[in-house]
């Protein structure tokens, strides 16, 4: 973990979501780290346009336990996002193997390619691709842009999202299934950097076909329930570069 990177967020109620407090370190944040927060008056803000100090002024009014925190300036998409069906968790991280391709200047090949059934299974068909916007409300605005094109064209909400110059998003029901993806992610990654290239991804109806499978959706819900999956040592771990 460098510094206080990413954020996460899981839906509280109805009304309500717990995000990550601005400055907070995912390494060893506790209970005290995480801001509640208010859906309306966050959802409000993606149709309008504010400036910077009317953005602070909104992330403090729709804060509703902030234990002396504010919440993350990311806080508009994790508002967002937490509205898409069987969503209650959203986990964003900045992992070191996955930033060197979202560097690039176009989506990397791991955006709609697939290399092997697990990620399939972990990370759906394919990620969203999000060109570099700036951080908190735009971002959002972008991001939901991207992802309703997704779910229009898909049929379904992605597991995955990816921010350019950025980081990564997953999306789950519960964060066994929002982790599963993240780390599925990296290891995807990790296995295309230990070839100058993939001479075989899978095709199309290929991966079409793992994602359908009856036995494939077994293993997928015996992973997420997996109780070391979230507390067992990354795998291939380098400096925990897994949790940045």
């Amino acid at each position: 973990m460098i510094l206080a990177e990413g954020n996460t967020s899981i839906r509280a109620d109805a009304a309500s979501f717990w995000v990550k407090a601005s400055g907070q370190s995912l390494h060893e944040i506790s209970e005290q780290g995480f801001v509640q927060v208010a859906f309306e008056p966050i959802l409000r803000a993606l149709d309008q346009r504010l400036q910077d100090s009317e953005v602070k002024a909104l992330l403090e009014e729709a804060s509703l336990a902030r234990n002396g925190s504010r919440p993350s300036v990311e806080t508009f998409m994790h508002a967002w996002l937490l509205q898409l069906a069987n969503v209650n968790v959203v986990i964003h991280t900045h992992p070191t193997d996955c930033l060197g391709d979202l560097c690039q200047t176009t989506a990397p090949a791991w955006i709609e390619e697939r290399i092997f059934p697990d990620e399939i299974v972990c990370c759906g068909r394919k990620a969203v691709w999000v060109p570099y916007e700036d951080p908190g409300l735009i971002l959002a605005k972008r991001i939901a842009e991207r992802v309703t094109a997704f779910i229009e064209t898909e049929g379904e909400v992605p597991k995955v999202i990816a921010l350019q110059n950025h980081g990564i998003i997953t999306l789950g029901e519960t964060g066994a299934q929002a982790m599963a993806a993240t780390r599925m992610t990296v290891k995807a990654v990790r296995a295309r950097h230990l070839s100058t290239a993939i001479s075989k991804p899978l095709s199309r109806t290929e991966i079409d076909r793992i994602h359908v499978r009856p036995d494939e959706h077994y293993r997928q819900r015996m992973l997420w329930g997996a109780s070391g999956f979230l507390s067992s040592p990354n795998e291939g771990s380098r400096s925990g570069q897994d949790q940045q």
